[in-house]
């Protein structure tokens, strides 16, 4: 289930760089809507259906899996939270992550399905679809990391890609503007979030949810 989990989230990220790839090498050209279409639905699409099976799978049960230490920082001395400090690149499902798993994969989606038509008269099409899949992918790092820093990355792509899918229209100065207001507004709460991460690291010596949640249980 592990790794159907990690499919989960690589999918629509395989969407967004095979739709990106391909409004980056013809960025003048007309772009093949159908094979846009094929890519960004079909990569989001199989993810719902997966995490569905998932959801289904765990029961509501809480568990976690550490795919790879993705950073070794620590030198290893006892006692000391900032030597013992390392990150995994690790994913958790429980019972508030199964539900933002269903709503993220499957109202995003249809997001996609709804876009195909809304924005078929546009251009950047593709272009368009390659910040949605991206969008998904981050969203889906921001709900099932198992510790607060995975969560703080998959935070800082959506912020990315909010304002990417806010500013679309950048030739347009209202879509601009409206993108860089986004944009720094999430660097402000980037600050707390920061802030956050460093207080529950001096406090519990972990940025782990397991290890946080025990910890803070037993007072």
């Amino acid at each position: 289930m592990a790794d159907a989990l990690l499919l989960v989230v690589l999918l629509p990220a395989f969407g967004a760089l095979v739709n990106g790839l391909r409004a980056f090498l013809n960025p003048h050209n007309p772009k093949n809507k159908t094979i846009t279409k094929v890519f960004a639905l079909g990569s989001t699409g199989l993810s719902a259906l997966i995490a569905a099976w998932i959801v289904m799978q765990s029961a509501g049960a809480p568990w976690q899996h550490a795919y790879f230490t993705w950073i070794p920082a620590g030198m290893g001395h006892a006692g000391n939270f900032i030597s013992n400090f390392s990150v995994d690149f690790a994913f958790r499902i429980d019972a508030l992550s199964s539900v933002m798993l269903l709503i993220v994969t499957w109202i995003g989606f249809f997001i996609h399905v709804y876009a195909t038509g809304y924005m078929s008269h546009e251009t950047g099409y593709t272009r368009f679809f390659t910040y949605l899949n991206l969008f998904m992918f981050m969203m889906l790092l921001l709900v099932l990391g198992a510790n607060y820093i995975v969560m703080f990355v998959g935070w800082e792509g959506v912020g990315l890609c909010s304002y990417l899918l806010i500013g679309f229209y950048y030739d347009k100065h209202f879509a601009a503007d409206a993108g860089k207001k986004a944009f720094i507004t999430n660097r402000i709460g980037d600050f707390g979030f920061i802030l956050g991460i460093f207080l529950i690291f001096n406090t519990f010596g972990s940025a782990d949810y397991s290890k946080v949640f025990a910890l803070a249980a037993a007072g």
